[in-house]
């Protein structure tokens, strides 16, 4: 699985919050195997939209996009319960 690099916005959010490392180890598990049962990648509603979700850390949550079936995009990473 080929990751887009992620948008400086991105890489503040995570400094801010010191979650660089996790980022990178689930990032590196997620291009092994993008449905990995500890990414808990998931399909968000509406599904229409094809965003899909996986887990940096029990609080936070990457979004992404397929671009194509092998290449996604990173495009936000929030609070998964704000």
């Amino acid at each position: 699985m080929k990751v887009l690099p992620v948008h400086q916005e991105i890489k503040n959010y995570l400094k801010t919050r010191n979650l660089e490392k996790k980022f990178e180890k689930q990032i590196n598990l997620f291009k092994e195997n993008p449905f990995h049962p500890g990414l808990k990648t998931e399909l968000l509603e509406p599904r229409k939209m094809k965003i899909w979700s996986f887990r940096i850390d029990r609080k936070f949550r990457a979004l992404f996009i397929f671009h194509k079936k092998d290449v996604v995009e990173i495009i936000d990473v929030n609070d998964h319960y704000q």
